[in-house]
């Protein structure tokens, strides 16, 4: 069996208008003290893949308009809603009054490994995603109704943070949507 490569006209892809109004998955993505505008701009584009409802900058992260976020966003912080936001403790705290169901992507004790962890269609989530170096602030974490551990077993203590955010959204919207 041989496989044609399907050129972007034949994707179908929604316009960014339609994917405006296009209903969203329940989920929310906080990143917390980004310093890479390629692991930004990566994240927006893993958001629009998966219909993510709104991403939050935080802190030191950097917000479009920008060259190197756009360089590996594509386009999509044309699409994804966005905002920012300097404190991320005031955020979730503000989330949690909303009835979001708050979690930070952290190796904690007595953090829940991602394949164990239950979401419900009914709920909506925020995930939040930590600094590159420091990785999510400890008062954060505090903060946070949940933790939850992506599981690895080389000798690295940890993912990227936009291969964090494409493991952690994909298994979200599987869960939510299959």
């Amino acid at each position: 069996m041989k496989f044609r490569k399907l050129k972007n006209s034949e994707l179908d892809r929604p316009t960014v208008e339609v994917f405006k109004k296009t209903e969203k998955t329940p989920v929310i993505i906080i990143l917390d003290n980004i310093r890479s505008l390629n692991n930004i701009g990566s994240v927006f584009r893993t958001a629009d893949a998966f219909l993510i409802e709104k991403i939050y900058l935080c802190g030191i992260t950097a917000t479009p308009p920008n060259k190197d976020i756009h360089k590996t966003a594509l386009g999509a912080t044309e699409s994804v809603a966005w905002e920012y936001k300097e404190d991320t403790v005031a955020l979730v705290n503000e989330l949690k009054k909303q009835q979001i169901t708050t979690i930070a992507i952290e190796q904690t004790e007595k953090a829940t490994l991602l394949q164990d962890y239950k979401v419900s269609a009914n709920s909506k989530y925020a995930i939040i995603f930590g600094n590159e170096v420091k990785g999510v602030q400890q008062g954060v974490v505090n903060v946070c109704d949940n933790v939850i551990e992506i599981p690895q077993f080389g000798t690295k203590h940890s993912l990227n943070i936009s291969v964090s955010a494409g493991v952690v959204v994909w298994d979200f919207f599987k869960k939510i949507s299959f």
